[in-house]
């Protein structure tokens, strides 16, 4: 098949409702898809930026917990699209078609939202996370759907088997023919031939819409979890439709590194997929140009390094600094600061994720910290001796919620 009838007779459609509970308190003003990540983007703008370098420009996000913050930003940002091309990116909460009831699983918001598919009737239906950090090009995983003649393709990643239990994981034959899938299991199937390896499903799917609206039909009207994974790829399996594995090959990663996808569910794992970025040579490169992630930028100057009142000058150490902040006598190392943020005389951020809009007054300290946007650290204050008031991850990482005022810090 053409390229271009196989990208246009595709609709992507984003899964961005997630609640994040496991995130808080980041998601506790947004969506999980909205969580600033690198300084300047939000998580979702990853998968948005995969289907527009992959040349899918037809794309519907369901949204659902919390979407005030995730719509403003898809407004701002991705308002770039021409109907009168074909081009669309529609944003659809709930509509209650099918009941008074928020969405139960993956599979129940494409039930939920078949009234769309029968009104755009795409031949196929790319099932995408709006949560989780990789470069991928979709039209791989399209070609390999429609070669294979399958009815739905699973993107899969290699994974030692150690780590395959937080996954659903799949047993394939020569031909990449998916002949088994568990989700979670303690004993995961391994890949024949590599002893110690297994398929984790990275939950991206390609189906051909026929298939996907009569296989979640009949979910629905099972007392199942409605999920993807969990229900309809078994039962799937189970009726011998033909499901396939697509082997995930990331874009341009460095020589000697595994491709690169992260699900920063936990504080952790998001802090972590953060300090990647400023590695001298990043798992995730965000200089590539020829795979360049999308977001809004708010129109701010330039950063400023200057020498502070107290006569020292701004240092800036293994870090990213995005636009628009003050950096005056105070010191960032191998950390992300995000735009308009003001760092003031002798004070030290190290190891710490600032969102947008935060201070760090004279002489503080934050140390492998979390700041969310608009927090205000008072003079002198060393953020590790109040860690007691906020949530701290399992490897130690404070978080901060977003607003919190100096007063806070300062026992009123």
């Amino acid at each position: 098949m053409q390229t271009l009838a196989l990208l246009k007779g595709t609709l992507a459609v984003v899964l961005a409702g997630g609640e994040g509970q496991r995130l808080y308190p980041l998601t506790r003003d947004r969506a999980k898809p909205a969580v600033p990540f690198g300084g300047i983007y939000r998580i979702i703008d990853f998968t948005l930026s995969n289907c527009l370098n992959s040349g899918v420009r037809r794309m519907v996000v369901l949204s659902q917990y919390k979407s005030l913050s995730l719509n403003r930003h898809l407004s701002l940002g991705w308002n770039i699209f021409n109907p009168e091309l074909g081009e669309f990116m529609e944003v659809i909460p709930p509509q209650q078609r099918t009941g008074a009831r928020w969405y139960a699983g993956t599979a129940d918001a494409i039930f939920q939202n078949i009234y769309t598919l029968e009104k755009i009737r795409p031949e196929r239906v790319l099932v995408l996370s709006g949560d989780h950090i990789y470069r991928m090009d979709y039209l791989q995983m399209l070609s390999t759907h429609v070669e294979k003649d399958a009815d739905l393709t699973i993107s899969f990643l290699e994974v030692p088997k150690a780590e395959a239990g937080r996954f659903g994981v799949a047993l394939v034959d020569n031909d990449d023919k998916v002949v088994a899938f568990v989700e979670k299991s303690d004993n995961p199937p391994e890949i024949p031939g590599r002893p110690g390896w297994c398929l984790a499903s990275m939950g991206i799917y390609a189906f051909d819409t026929e298939i996907l609206v009569r296989r979640v039909a009949e979910d629905s009207r099972k007392a199942t979890a409605h999920d993807f994974g969990k229900n309809v790829i078994p039962d799937m399996l189970e009726r011998g439709d033909r499901v396939f594995c697509h082997r995930f090959r990331g874009i341009q990663e460095p020589e000697g590194k595994a491709p690169y996808w992260r699900d920063i569910g936990l504080i952790d794992a998001y802090y972590d997929a953060n300090m990647d970025l400023v590695d001298v040579v990043p798992a995730l490169d965000l200089y590539n140009r020829d795979w360049p992630i999308r977001t809004y930028h708010e129109q701010v100057p330039p950063t400023k390094v200057v020498r502070g009142s107290n006569g020292k000058d701004g240092e800036v150490v293994s870090s990213l600094v995005a636009d628009g902040c003050i950096i005056s006598g105070g010191r960032v190392e191998h950390s992300v600061v995000s735009p308009l943020v003001t760092l003031m005389d002798g004070s030290v951020v190290k190891d710490s994720i600032l969102m947008d809009r935060v201070t760090v007054g004279k002489g503080a300290r934050v140390s492998k910290t979390i700041l969310d946007k608009g927090v205000s650290i008072p003079d002198g204050v060393d953020v590790s001796e109040h860690k007691g008031r906020f949530t701290v991850s399992e490897s130690g990482v404070v978080v901060i919620p977003k607003g919190t005022p100096p007063e806070v810090f300062l026992g009123r």
